[in-house]
């Protein structure tokens, strides 16, 4: 699924849509830890998840641009 055919840019498609799901999963999951009172060494792994979705939705979406970018060209 490194090419540019249509099936591999519906792919990364659907992968940009399950990181931008884990993102909003992220800030649930602090959104909860700070209703319920969670430790304070917890905030540690919340930034973690949020850091690394952002980075693998980052890199995802250029990608999605190369495979767009390279398909035009």
């Amino acid at each position: 699924i490194e090419n540019a055919s249509l099936m591999s840019i519906g792919f990364s498609i659907v992968v940009v849509v399950i990181a931008s799901l884990n993102l909003v999963l992220d800030f649930d999951f602090i959104e909860q830890g700070a209703e319920q009172g969670a430790p304070k060494y917890m905030e540690w792994y919340g930034a973690f998840g949020l850091l690394v979705t952002l980075v693998w939705l980052y890199l995802e979406i250029l990608r999605l641009l190369a495979k767009l970018y390279s398909r035009r060209s």
